[in-house]
């Protein structure tokens, strides 16, 4: 098979290559989480890794404080449509935009799902610094423990 090669319709890979590397990107324990974790964890704080907050909600977060009730998501550019590094795909543009707007549709149906639960939500680039990041996580944590 080529690397030109045109998929049957309905096929999600443009072609066997790009259906490769399409399933091997990792939908956890990325770089950036795992920056994010490890500067928490060095501020002494503990949590739960890729765990659901809500039971009953098949969803899960990158990182749960269940005694603060956060729930924390660090979203890549791509797959969450990041408004400054988003850029459609040339090929089979028609599939994955709406993939990516799936997505963002079901994030913002998470966060309200446990907004409603009475858990803080926080969101994150990629791109964002981890140190930022880190230092937001903690404060929060801080506040919600008060």
């Amino acid at each position: 098979m080529t690397e030109d090669w045109i998929p049957p319709t309905g096929s999600w890979a443009s072609s066997a290559a790009r259906r490769r590397n399409m399933q091997a990107i990792r939908s956890r324990d990325t770089k950036p989480e795992q920056l994010v974790r490890r500067l928490v964890h060095a501020q002494g704080l503990r949590y739960r890794v890729a765990a659901r907050p809500l039971p009953d909600l098949r969803r899960t977060a990158d990182m749960v404080f269940r005694p603060a009730k956060l729930a924390v998501f660090i979203d890549g550019c791509y797959w969450h449509g990041c408004p400054e590094h988003y850029v459609p795909p040339k090929t089979n543009s028609g599939y994955w935009s709406k993939k990516v707007l799936g997505n963002v549709a079901r994030d913002r149906d998470t966060d309200e799902h446990l907004r409603a639960a009475g858990w803080t939500v926080l969101r994150f680039w990629e791109h964002e610094p981890p140190e930022d990041c880190a230092l937001t996580i903690a404060a929060t944590v801080s506040r919600l423990r008060r």
